[in-house]
């Protein structure tokens, strides 16, 4: 089984080329509707996927709907401080700086310019849920 992320976007063209710059996720689809606007395409970072789409006239984003809709989770990464100056750089708000987090990961937060909310994370230690305060359902 695969989940993949869907970001929905009013400007499908303009989240393409900012991922790729802030972030370096490729490209690997884009389909233009009848519309004359990308309604969907499909990037990828290392081995993992993230679906977006423009669903029409009657979509807002985040931003213009006053908050967060959804949080988007990439862990695993190699070098998130590095990670987190490429994005700067490349005009992405900074929310968290990166942080080395209880749980074992070092973790920084960023928004993308239509309001979507992302946490980038890289393993920094193994610690046992219950050593952090989690319960486990197992």
């Amino acid at each position: 089984m695969t989940i993949t992320p869907y970001l929905l976007y009013e400007d499908v063209d303009a989240a393409l080329e900012f991922l790729a710059r802030a972030l370096g996720f490729e490209e690997v689809l884009r389909y233009t509707g009848p519309q004359g606007y990308v309604s969907h395409a499909e990037m990828r970072l290392g081995d993992d996927m993230i679906y977006l789409g423009d669903p029409g006239d009657g979509y807002r984003n985040p931003n213009k709907l006053g908050g967060p809709t959804v949080l988007v989770g990439v862990s695993d990464l190699d070098d998130v401080d590095a990670l987190c100056e490429r994005a700067r750089a490349a005009g992405m708000q900074i929310s968290e700086e990166p942080t080395d987090q209880q749980y074992g990961e070092r973790r920084f937060g960023a928004i993308d310019p239509e309001g979507h909310h992302w946490h980038f994370s890289q393993p920094i230690d193994d610690v046992a849920p219950e050593d952090w305060g989690a319960t486990t359902s197992g």
